[in-house]
């Protein structure tokens, strides 16, 4: 499968969160072509600061494996990883990550920094921008209702 198919599953992930009241990320975590983790945000539905998409997806990966390393694993998740994904990533040893949208605010791929270019002891592959134009509008679209619908919102 097309790394555009994974994005698409984890774009789908996304959408619940949104529906949830999440910031709408997804991601799916594949092994030898078949998905074996996902996740979405759940922050606000659980009141859980670390319940990120791709936190989710990796736990439910290292069940499926039966372990904590991931290093023959692709992460697909819908927009650019914080520092505590990417430190999430480093720590189950994924291989390959591919991002949506970059995220300009807290982006750990590159954006505001690149945690995988230190010296730890695991740098996996990255692919930004796949599908980042339909990742970005989800996201744009979740932020445009929510400052519409909540006067309290900020505007920035």
């Amino acid at each position: 499968m097309e790394r555009e198919e994974y994005m698409r599953q984890a774009l789908a992930l996304a959408e619940e969160a949104a529906g949830h009241g999440d910031v709408p990320v997804g991601c799916v975590v594949v092994k030898d072509g078949a998905v074996i983790g996902r996740g979405c945000n759940r922050r606000e539905e659980r009141g859980d600061a670390v319940a990120h998409a791709e936190v989710e997806a990796i736990r439910q990966a290292c069940r499926a494996v039966g372990g904590w390393n991931l290093h023959d694993c692709a992460l697909y998740v819908t927009l650019e990883p914080c520092p505590m994904c990417a430190g999430a990533i480093i720590n189950a040893r994924v291989g390959t990550v591919c991002y949506g949208a970059r995220d300009e605010k807290a982006g750990a791929c590159g954006s505001v920094l690149d945690l995988f270019a230190e010296r730890f002891n695991h740098r996996p592959r990255v692919y930004g921008g796949v599908l980042k134009e339909e990742c970005a509008a989800l996201l744009q679209d979740f932020f445009h209702d929510l400052r519409k619908n909540s006067p309290d919102f900020p505007q920035n």
